[in-house]
């Protein structure tokens, strides 16, 4: 074999392997592009997410122009276990699909139980929900701080638990799972009183039960405290639920956002998690294209 020590054949040679990366870069580039611009061309083969660790589902108010009906057609070929935040009204459609609901709706978000004054009504609801959620068969009920409305923060974390420690023995006995969903209140929900996961861990530990635990909200902690992964990693135990959200602008799971999900997916999978995963965001673009890509980058 003969080997070139002529400068200039080097330097061409150089040249053309630069020219060469450059064009496989751009042509990477691109393609990343498109399939960004078209989440659905990432990959013809058709999206699973049973094939997966995480029991995913996704949140029938985002996508407002879809029915029930249409949007449990929708999950059933996206291999969805449920759809969350519904009535016990919509029941009967999710059966017919062989879906459930993976978190059932309750009582208001700003009259939570961090007020007194509140605590009829919620637990009342609360109870309803519970009752119903159980005969379905189904295992998570949603409930709320409410907002602050001037109550200090360790009267309004007593408040909460007074009201739980009424109602969690319905859960337990019904074997239900009671989550107060964590909400950012800088951008979405100002004055809401469980805007941080360190203020609801505390309650989750003076509640006392296997059957009240947090739904961590990832777009909204992503606004409050960020740290995503490691607060998940410590902190698992205290998550019943978890959902999804582009930040900013709560759309897509897309290169638009700075959350990426495939490792937070990982990271929760890894704590053998098995409860529910649920989509909220609000598509900007195509909702089924953009659905199917969330959850491709979901299944780990």
């Amino acid at each position: 074999m003969t080997h070139s020590n002529s400068p200039t054949e080097q330097t061409i040679s150089r040249r053309n392997f630069g020219l060469t990366a450059a064009g496989t870069v751009a042509a990477g580039a691109a393609t990343i592009a498109a399939a960004n611009a078209n989440p659905s061309a990432i990959a013809d083969a058709p999206v699973d997410a049973k094939k997966g660790k995480l029991n995913q589902s996704v949140c029938k108010w985002c996508y407002g122009k879809l029915s029930l009906e249409e949007m449990c057609v929708e999950a059933v070929k996206l291999g969805l276990v449920g759809i969350d935040l519904l009535s016990p009204s919509d029941f009967p459609t999710l059966k017919k699909h062989g879906l459930v609901c993976t978190m059932v709706s309750s009582h208001k978000l700003t009259d939570g139980l961090c007020d007194e004054k509140f605590h009829d009504e919620s637990l009342t609801k609360i109870n309803e929900m519970i009752e119903a959620t159980s005969q379905a068969g189904y295992r998570n009920v949603i409930c709320f701080s409410g907002n602050a409305r001037g109550i200090d923060r360790k009267v309004g974390l007593k408040n909460c638990a007074a009201a739980l420690k009424k109602i969690v023995g319905v859960a337990e006995k019904k074997k239900v799972i009671l989550n107060m969903e964590l909400l950012n209140s800088r951008v979405d929900h100002a004055d809401y009183m469980c805007d941080n996961s360190a203020w609801g861990i505390e309650l989750v530990k003076e509640v006392g039960s296997d059957n009240f635990k947090l739904l961590y909200d990832i777009y909204h902690m992503q606004i409050m405290e960020g740290d995503i992964i490691r607060t998940i990693q410590k902190n698992h135990q205290y998550f019943g639920h978890y959902h999804t959200g582009g930040n900013p602008g709560r759309h897509e799971l897309n290169d638009q956002q700075e959350l990426y999900y495939p490792p937070i997916a990982r990271a929760i999978a890894a704590t053998g998690f098995d409860g529910y995963y649920a989509h909220e965001f609000i598509p900007a673009g195509d909702p089924i294209a953009g659905l199917t890509d969330a959850v491709r980058q979901c299944i780990v």
